[in-house]
This record gives C-alpha cells, structure tokens and sequence, in this order.
C-alpha cells in the first residue's frame, strides 16, 4: 500500500514553470468570461421586464373584457392574474382602454419597457 505513495526513481512533479503558465491561461479565460457574464444578467434582468410588461398588459385585457369603461390600477393587475417580479417596479400611467400605458422598469437593467393600448411593447433606456 505504501508503494502507491512513495515516489519512482526519477519522477518529478510539476515545474514552477508549468504551474505559472495553468496560472495564466486560467486568469486569460476569467477575463474572457466575466464581462460576458455582465452582459448575461444585463439581459436577464431586461428579459424580466419585458414579460413583466407582457404580463401586465394581459391582465389589463382580462379586466377590459369583464369592465370595458372601466379604468384598471395596478391592484387591479394583481386581482386578474398578474404577479410582479420581485426586481421589477411596474406601474400603469393611464389605465383606460383607449389609452392604457403601463411601464416595467427592472432595478438592474438598462432598459425601462412601455406598453400602450395595442399591446405594442418599447424599450428605451431607463
């Protein structure tokens, strides 16, 4: 059992040499990988705001079809189905109809996403 432990005649570890150079290679690849890793939560938190305001937006048809002249707030979202994300501030700047807007702004993204009464959704940056 020993045996497996005890070193060949002429074995060698690793050089410093080699060592520095796993070093490198591995500092090369993290500076590689980290702002690409920014840029995937940057779009992750992005994403969450736009089906954020998907969302949002579906709700508000589900309250229009039951109460056409009604005027929908956000609690009223949160009554007909929709559930917020914890990271996303929504909020319905006119809750009418004819003239809904709702906007989704995530607290870590770039992007602020408005929806108006077409369902057609915008981004432009917070």
């Amino acid at each position: 059992m020993l045996k497996a432990f005890t070193r060949k005649k002429g074995q060698k570890g690793f050089t410093l040499i080699e060592l520095m150079i796993v070093i490198a290679i591995i500092g090369i690849l993290a500076a590689i990988a980290i702002p690409q890793f920014s840029a995937y939560r940057q779009k992750g938190f992005n994403a969450q705001a736009n089906a954020d305001a998907k969302n949002a937006y579906t709700a508000a048809q589900a309250y229009f079809s039951q109460n056409p002249g009604g005027t929908v707030t956000l609690d009223l979202l949160l009554d007909n189905g929709f559930k917020a994300s914890s990271d996303v501030t929504t909020a319905v700047t006119t809750g009418t109809l004819a003239g809904l807007a709702l906007t989704a702004t995530p607290a870590n993204g770039t992007l602020k996403y408005s929806v108006d009464a077409n369902g057609t959704i915008t981004s432009a940056a917070k």
